[in-house]
This record gives structure tokens, C-alpha cells and sequence, in this order.
């Protein structure tokens, strides 16, 4: 272990007491506060019927302040668990994933590489790294196919395309160069440009997030409700046009890129996906729409349906028409599904995970979080009073969630302008770790279960 090594490992926290001992429940408005109650176990609950109407307060412009982390600067975790400075000095690292072998895979968006980190099971800090491929635009989205203990090869999502890699077990830079699966995404490639990538268990289909050209879909043509109803029996439910067609939904393929169609639609920025790995389940962690307060509307983590409609950019959040758009679709009404998990405004979630570790695995959490989601929440800025920078726990019962969230990870925000963290990428570590990577400092941290 190196100097800088030994200086990370010093600063871990150790708690010991009972990890399932569940924190207090807020609900109503409560639940909707903001930074400083955050803490380990807290837990919230935010319903639809919870909500205020659209501009209850002003709409904020609340830059955040990057900081470098304070001496000795430790999230905090749950009792029991110990939070080690896993890897530092990356470049803006966002997407998170893990290849079967161990290694680690990141997706340096901004930077326009995939690296590749490599540490023994249990070790508490990265030994080696290499730059897997590098001159991508924006990668975020990585996977790894087909499913299983031999993948063939790395899948990455750019801005508006879909790259693969050829690959073998082990491989920390690419041997070829890239082939592309899908060249065009969507016919627009401005407004979010993160786009995630899962396969389905079996392998046979690819799903692809792409999020809106925009807040709320400003300048977009209004259609005729028999002219839209008839757009979307080719395409689906709530599909949009224009500017904003094949966005704003997740999109599913085959793996060599064909039949692609819209899985479903008016999901405003589904920034990260997910599939549950023991129901088959997609999810989506969503970022809603801007501009109509600081509660409004929730950002959300939902199972997403076949042909499903969530809203955007008419509604929100089930019935509750979208006042800057009011009367354009009066036909979506009652059609809209409405998302598991509803998060504080604004939180801004990017990446979700699913905890399940490998038999034996030597930092396995406790039995309850097995199956269990973890969310990054990236934090706010159309908010008056800061929300998010924190990674959250989202309790399953069978692959189902009761609609609450539990904070997890907490402790990156320092006052109301400046925060020395923002989790992006969460993903379960081959020793059972969870490792979360937060681009404001470019490290990645491991939370690891010690015991009593």
C-alpha cells in the first residue's frame, strides 16, 4: 500500500451497531425539506397528493459551488459500514459499471474516455488503471454482452450513437476499434445528452435512454389530437414529434442495433437505467422538468412498463396537466403512469443500482439489502434550498418498492452554496462492495459492510 493509499484508509469511518434498525419516516411536506436533515436512515415518502401547485414558490437559479473536500472529509454511511476513498484523481467520472472478471469500468463523460480500474476483492483502494478507449463523444452508457460470465463485448452509449468493443475477460484496453450498432439515436442531439445502456436478462433486447432536446418541450408544433392519436398508433403512446422525436423515452433494439421501436415514452430524462435481477424488470431514474417551483414537480425512480406513458411534457405525475401546456393534449388525460418512487424536486438522480452480491463475497451487505435499489442523486440547482448529493436506498420487497427512500450516503454539502461532492455512478463491486463515483472531486468511493 502506497503512501496515498495509507492516508485513505486512515480517514475511514467505522460504526458499529445494527445496519437494519430503520430511521424516522417523513412524510407530507416534511419530507420535501432540504439538506441539512439529511442523514443515514432518514427516510421519506413523498405521495402525489403531497404536491403544491405549479408555482407555489419562484423558480431558483441556484448554482452550486465546488469545493475541495475539507481535511479528513468522510461521507457518512449507515452503522456498520466503512467508506473508504477508493479512487481519486479521474476526470469527471460518471457511469459506473462492473465486468464479470471485477474490473471496473467508468465512463469519463466529459473527457470522452472509458477507463478501466482493477483492485483485488476486499482491497480498499485501486492498484492499476488504463484508458479502455478514449476520443468518444459524451460516452455514458456502458454494458457488457451477452450476459453472463463471458461477454464478447463492451457496449457504449455516446450522445446520439451506440459503439461496441470487442472484448475478453480481462482486456483493460480495447483491442479494435469500435464497431457502431446504432449511428443515429434520435434525429436531434441537443438539450441532455446522457444516454444509458442495459440488455434484458435473456440478452435478447437492448434498451436505450434518451432524454429530451428540452425543458418542456418549448417550441414544439402543436398537433391536432386526431393528427397525434394517429402519430402514435405507429409509434406509441405519448410519443412526441419534431424537434423532440425519439426522446424524451427509452428506446429498445436488438443487440445488433435493429427493430428499434419506443419502449415507452414522456419519461423527461431517464439519466440512469437499470434492470432488477430478479424480476427482469427496466427502471428508470428520472430527471423532471424545471422552471415551476422548488417542490414540483418530484423526481422519481419507477419500473417502466411496455408502451407506457409518463407524462412529459403534458403531464406530470398522473392527472396533473402541465400549466404551460395546458389544454394541447386533453385526450392523455387518465393515461398517464404514474412512477414507483417519488424524490424531492429537483434532486437531479443519475445512476441506479441493484444490490446483489456474489456468494462468498467478502464486503456483502446484511440479507435485507439483497435485491434492494441504490440511487445517486447528483443534487439541485433549480432550487432555493439545496437537495440531493447524496446516494439514497430504495427498499424492494420481491422486486417491488413501497414508494419510500432511505438515505444512504450522505454528507457532501458543506452550506447552502458549496458542496464538496456529487454522487453520479453507483454499481455493486465483485467483493460485494458498493462503489459510487462523484464527479465534483473525480473520485470514487467504496462503502463496504465490517459487521458488529
Amino acid at each position: 500500500m502506497n503512501v496515498l493509499q495509507a492516508a485513505c484508509a486512515s480517514l475511514a469511518v467505522l460504526a458499529l451497531a445494527d445496519p437494519g434498525a430503520a430511521g424516522e419516516l417523513l412524510t407530507g411536506k416534511a419530507a420535501q425539506d432540504d439538506w441539512h436533515g439529511d442523514q443515514p436512515g432518514l427516510r421519506r415518502l413523498i405521495a402525489p397528493a403531497d404536491l403544491p401547485q405549479p408555482y407555489a414558490t419562484r423558480s431558483s437559479s441556484h448554482a452550486t459551488q465546488i469545493a475541495d473536500p475539507p481535511q479528513g472529509a468522510q461521507p457518512k454511511a449507515p452503522a456498520g459500514f466503512k467508506v473508504t476513498r477508493f479512487a481519486t484523481g479521474l476526470e469527471g467520472p460518471r457511469t459506473l459499471r462492473i465486468a464479470p472478471n471485477g474490473d471496473i469500468f467508468v465512463a469519463e463523460t466529459g473527457a470522452g474516455t472509458i477507463k478501466v480500474l482493477r483492485a483485488p476483492d476486499g482491497a480498499e483502494a485501486v492498484f492499476r488503471q488504463d484508458v479502455f478507449a478514449s476520443g468518444l463523444e459524451a460516452p455514458f452508457g456502458v454494458a457488457f454482452y451477452p450476459p453472463g460470465a463471458d461477454p464478447k463485448w463492451v457496449y457504449v452509449a455516446l450522445h446520439n450513437s451506440v459503439l461496441r468493443f470487442a472484448y475478453q475477460a480481462g482486456d483493460m484496453t480495447a483491442t479494435a476499434a469500435p464497431e457502431t450498432v446504432i449511428a443515429r439515436l434520435a434525429p436531434t442531439s441537443g438539450g441532455h445528452t446522457t444516454r444509458d445502456l442495459r440488455f434484458s436478462l435473456n440478452g435478447e433486447k437492448m434498451y436505450v435512454s434518451v432524454g429530451s432536446g428540452s425543458n418542456v418541450a418549448e417550441g414544439l408544433r402543436r398537433m391536432p389530437v386526431p393528427q397525434a392519436a394517429q402519430w402514435e398508433e405507429a409509434r406509441g403512446l405519448g410519443a412526441a414529434w419534431d424537434n423532440e422525436l425519439n426522446r424524451a423515452d427509452v428506446l429498445e433494439f436488438a443487440p445488433d442495433g435493429t427493430h428499434g421501436r419506443i419502449y415507452a415514452a414522456g419519461i423527461r430524462n431517464c439519466a440512469g437505467l437499470g434492470v432488477q435481477p430478479a424480476t427482469g424488470d427496466v427502471w428508470c431514474v428520472t430527471n423532471e422538468r424545471d422552471g415551476l417551483g422548488d417542490d414540483l414537480p418530484p423526481d422519481y425512480a419507477t419500473r417502466v412498463h411496455d408502451g407506457a406513458f409518463y407524462g412529459w411534457p403534458w403531464y406530470y405525475l398522473g392527472n396533473h396537466e402541465e400549466p404551460r401546456l395546458m389544454g394541447a393534449r386533453p385526450d392523455l388525460a387518465g393515461k398517464v403512469t404514474v412512477p414507483d418512487v417519488l424524490f424531492q424536486a429537483h434532486s437531479a438522480p443519475l445512476g441506479i443500482a441493484f444490490y446483489q452480491a456474489p456468494a462468498g463475497a467478502t464486503a456483502a451487505f446484511p440479507a435485507e439489502y439483497a435485491g434492494d435499489a441504490f440511487v445517486a442523486l447528483h443534487g439541485s440547482w433549480n432550487r432555493a434550498k439545496r437537495t440531493g448529493y447524496k446516494v439514497v436506498r430504495l427498499p424492494l420487497k420481491a422486486g417491488v418498492p413501497n414508494g419510500a427512500y432511505e438515505d444512504f450516503l450522505t454528507g457532501f454539502v458543506l452550506d447552502e452554496d458549496t458542496v464538496w461532492g456529487r454522487p453520479v455512478g453507483v454499481a455493486v463491486a465483485h467483493d460485494g462492495a458498493l462503489l459510487v463515483s462523484e464527479d465534483g472531486n473525480g473520485a470514487i468511493w467504496r462503502i463496504a459492510y465490517a459487521g458488529k
